[in-house]
């Protein structure tokens, strides 16, 4: 099934996605909300996937991030207990429409609410990240497993997404950010930020808005890979049930000192 879905994204990319890329009309380009890009790349790319992917998994059901933006009682197929396609035709639609990169797609598979499968495409570098529940995570067919050796506060290295925080959040992160060896710039890419946390170029990475398209694929790869995905209050991730305020991690102990640094 995961050579299938890659087959479909990789499709999809050179016949819908990458002729757009650097290659967008003013009006092809849109705000849905203040400051949230949509393409006219996005929604076609959506339907695609969502025809195709429904195809492999006859009577599975589709939630997708144009879809839901259109209409949100979409969003209810999340609880569904059969097969649920989720699917974020382009993630990092500003660094797209902007004409750069990071951008990917990304489509998470779930069986009663529990991500079973993922793939994260991002097609310029032609890069694939994927894990299937029990069988590990791998990009570009290289298992993926996290380290787990201990360590302080001032050797954490991690990307932090502030600018969808409250304010009085912000305002405490960013105090505290001097405290980490290196805090990375966000890439606005959870289709890229999920595979540098595979290929530890950081710990962790923190992000507000916590969407079932943006963290639904992610989450698989980070736990099947030895990660964890939890709210800022300890809790695991539900992309069923998801509430703002998400850390991904190589693991509890760096989720401890990240919420003991940044967050307590």
């Amino acid at each position: 099934m995961i050579d299938q879905v890659v087959s479909v994204l990789r499709e999809t990319a050179q016949t819908v996605v990458l002729p757009r890329f650097r290659n967008l009309a003013a009006g092809e380009i849109v705000e849905k909300s203040p400051g949230d890009l949509v393409t006219v790349a996005d929604r076609e790319a959506e339907v695609v996937l969502s025809a195709r992917l429904a195809a492999l998994l006859p009577g599975s059901l589709v939630v997708g991030e144009e879809a839901v933006a259109a209409d949100p009682s979409v969003l209810a197929r999340m609880s569904d207990d059969g097969p649920v396609w989720v699917i974020d035709p382009i993630d990092g639609t500003g660094n797209f429409a902007a004409g750069r990169e990071p951008f990917g797609m990304m489509v998470a598979l779930m069986r009663g609410g529990v991500p079973v499968l993922a793939v994260i495409y991002e097609p310029v570098p032609d890069m694939v990240t994927v894990a299937e529940s029990g069988s590990g995570s791998y990009i570009d067919g290289a298992r993926m497993v996290l380290d787990h050796t201990p360590l302080g506060p001032d050797e954490l290295r991690g990307a932090v997404m502030t600018k969808y925080l409250p304010p009085q959040v912000r305002e405490q992160v960013e105090a505290r950010l001097p405290k980490l060896s290196e805090a990375i710039p966000g890439l606005r890419c959870a289709a890229r930020e999920y595979p540098e946390l595979l290929r530890q170029t950081r710990h962790f990475a923190m992000f507000w808005r916590a969407k079932p398209w943006d963290h639904a694929p992610g989450t698989l790869v980070i736990r099947e890979a030895g990660g964890v995905v939890k709210h800022f209050d300890g809790a695991d991730y539900d992309p069923v049930h998801p509430r703002e305020g998400l850390v991904v991690c190589r693991d509890d102990a760096v989720f401890g000192l990240v919420r003991s640094v940044l967050l307590a």
